[in-house]
């Protein structure tokens, strides 16, 4: 709140103009004086919600109704869409992890099963280049393929 406080001179107050009348200038320092001390700076007295209780006597009631009816739907939409969104989201991941995990992890060691499989063909292979090593021709180093596939960059 701002306070005015008036200040008199006493060298104004004794030399009156021809302009002034004292009658006017008191009437105008009290309006100053009025003007000023309104509350600008201060806070409302009333809530947000006090101000926004008080505007149900400008709508009418009709009006407040097809609100108040629009609204419950609204939310009565979002909360059976989120219970249905839910159980959908629910059965899903229960879904995964019943059927998903088990068959990720079968597949898994079919591969480690597979890999194994190679690995013992190609021991056989090398044991049987050992003991017969005339049914296997050797390559030269400095030798060009006779003929077949060659795999780039050899």
């Amino acid at each position: 709140m701002v306070k005015v406080e008036e200040i008199t001179d006493k060298d104004t107050t004794q030399a009156k103009s021809l302009y002034s009348n004292s009658e006017a200038s008191e009437s105008s320092s009290s309006l100053a004086s009025v003007s000023t001390t309104s509350s600008l700076g201060e806070e409302p007295e009333e809530s947000l919600t006090e101000r926004l209780s008080a505007l149900i006597d400008i709508v009418p009631p009709k009006t407040r109704k097809s609100i108040a009816d629009k609204v419950s739907a609204t939310a009565g939409f979002f909360g059976k869409s989120g219970k249905v969104l839910g159980n959908i989201v629910w059965v899903v991941t229960t879904s995964a992890l019943l059927i998903g995990l088990p068959l990720a992890l079968s597949l898994e060691d079919e591969a480690k099963i597979m890999a194994q499989e190679r690995e013992l063909e190609g021991q056989r292979e090398g044991q049987a280049m050992l003991a017969n090593p005339g049914l296997y021709p050797q390559a030269t180093p400095g030798a060009a393929p006779q003929g077949g596939l060659v795999p780039p960059g050899f």
